[in-house]
């Protein structure tokens, strides 16, 4: 996919070569040799206000023989000392989907007219891949093909005049951390009559498989001997069975110091007895958006390689109505023994990880990091851009939060006090109930699941509003997201380092 050259991109034949302009103000200082070719045309471009260097402007320049080049994209990068590399990458998605809309099969970039201070080579790489992988992305869906089949870009020429095996490994970090990001969101888009929980558990088995992971699946009868009631209950009114699905990375000799990655997995929410309205219910094939981010980071942890332990641990199914089903009023008994008065079906996630965080535990995890689509309340609380968080654990979170900075996906603390976990055990007949009420109900539910975490260093993080978008964006279309899938993998690269 990419190749790096250490010679001068400006006597290289190319149909596509990117470019990239800061307002310094914009002359074409580091430029100039190719506004030269151009015989100053470049720099009459700028003055007619047809080449910009606005951050996220995208000019197409046919080179007319000036140089090998056939075009050269331009863009605007906007003001060097603000440069920011979560800004590049957006500023490079709107580059791609300019570039794609050419049917190209090839492309070139001149990575160090992307380089600055605040920028090194090896940051601009991995910024450059990764946001290839996430701009270009589609999920084709199921209308009969067409004929003609689709031009993709199969090769990247990257020119630099950096060291050309740190650029080419800065290059392969992030486009293994977009294609894992596309994984999920592939996953996410798939409709859940497509992607039950056996399907989630034999995507689960290709990756074990490719990466050397060990795998187990739970059996609906090996879950009834473990006494995962909880699970159990969400799964009764279900024609396909649950899965329990592990994977375990251990590249160490001693099975410590483990990280414990949670992931939601309900294929389909109706909200059983507990209904979903006819609009709300459209669009919950998203519901195992959490299990979704952690096989995309067991993918990038697969590629990549770091020296860590990790066990995922993903409990699915499908929340439907039947004769069988659970109800409102029911009291279950979850793995950890801990009974819980059912107030609410539709709050069936937090159920399914009560179990899947104690069996983590019991896999040995060391801390645990959830991932749900969780609560409606979220998204009240913290619109459709951010993803919520809880926890127990002030150091655990923080280094959380710098992989979540540093993956560009935004998240927020949500306070947990006494008086929330007062609420959360406020029931008469169990020891929980699952549904306290309105108030505070992202509180509530991430909160519930810290009941099982217990002294365990915990975090929750629900993506309710960021696993889905309605519109299309510079990193990728509307639909899936792949939110948190690059912050759990840079997570645990951070504690290889």
């Amino acid at each position: 996919m990419f190749k790096v050259s250490n010679q001068s991109f400006i006597q290289q034949e190319e149909s596509c070569l990117i470019i990239g302009l800061y307002d310094r103000p914009l002359k074409f200082e580091r430029l100039e040799e190719l506004d030269q070719a151009f015989d100053g045309q470049l720099t009459e471009l700028v003055k007619e206000g047809d080449l910009s260097a606005k951050r996220n402007d995208v000019a197409l320049v046919p080179s007319f023989g000036n140089v090998p080049a056939k075009r050269l994209l331009f863009v605007g990068l906007g003001k060097e000392k603000q440069a920011d590399v979560h800004e590049l990458k957006e500023a490079l998605g709107y580059a791609f989907k300019r570039s794609r809309k050419l049917g190209l099969t090839s492309l070139a970039v001149a990575l160090d007219s992307f380089v600055c201070e605040q920028l090194p080579a090896e940051t601009a790489a991995h910024a450059f891949s990764e946001a290839f992988a996430l701009a270009t992305y589609e999920f084709k869906g199921y209308k009969q093909a067409s004929n003609e089949p689709e031009k993709q870009i199969e090769q990247i020429t990257v020119y630099t005049e950096a060291d050309a095996k740190e650029t080419a490994a800065a290059l392969q970090v992030g486009y293994v951390m977009g294609q894992g990001t596309n994984s999920a969101r592939t996953l996410v888009n798939t409709p859940g009559n497509m992607l039950t929980a056996a399907d989630l558990a034999a995507y689960a088995e290709l990756l074990a498989e490719k990466y050397g992971f060990e795998v187990e699946i739970l059996e609906k009868e090996e879950m009834e001997k473990l006494g995962m009631g909880a699970l159990l209950a969400v799964n009764q009114g279900s024609a396909q069975p649950p899965k329990m699905i592990t994977l375990k990375y251990q590249p160490k000799e001693e099975w410590t110091n483990v990280i414990g990655l949670v992931g939601k997995g309900i294929t389909f929410d109706t909200g059983g007895y507990s209904l979903k309205t006819k609009s709300g219910i459209v669009g919950m094939k998203t519901d195992m958006g959490g299990a979704a981010a952690v096989l995309g980071a067991m993918e990038i942890i697969g590629e990549l390689k770091p020296d860590q332990n990790v066990v995922a641990v993903i409990p699915a199914t499908d929340n439907m109505i039947s004769g069988h089903a659970f109800k409102p009023d029911d009291v279950i008994t979850s793995m950890s023994g801990k009974t819980i008065e059912v107030l609410n079906t539709d709050a069936e996630g937090r159920l399914v990880l009560a179990d899947a965080v104690t069996y983590a535990k019991h896999h040995g995890a060391s801390c645990l990091i959830d991932v749900a689509t969780l609560t409606g309340g979220v998204i009240v609380a913290l619109g459709t851009d951010k993803t919520g968080a809880l926890t127990n654990n002030e150091e655990l979170f923080e280094e959380v939060l710098e992989a979540s900075f540093e993956a560009g996906e935004f998240i927020w603390r949500l306070p947990l006090t006494e008086k929330d976990k007062q609420r959360i055990r406020s029931s008469a007949i169990a020891d929980l109930n699952n549904s306290p009420g309105r108030e505070g109900h992202a509180i509530m539910g991430g909160g519930f699941i810290g009941e099982f975490a217990e002294g365990t260093p915990w975090v929750h993080l629900d993506i309710a509003g960021t696993a889905d978008t309605n519109q299309a964006g510079a990193l990728g279309p509307a639909g899936a997201t792949g939110a948190m899938v690059r912050t759990l993998a840079t997570f645990v690269l951070s504690r290889n380092e």
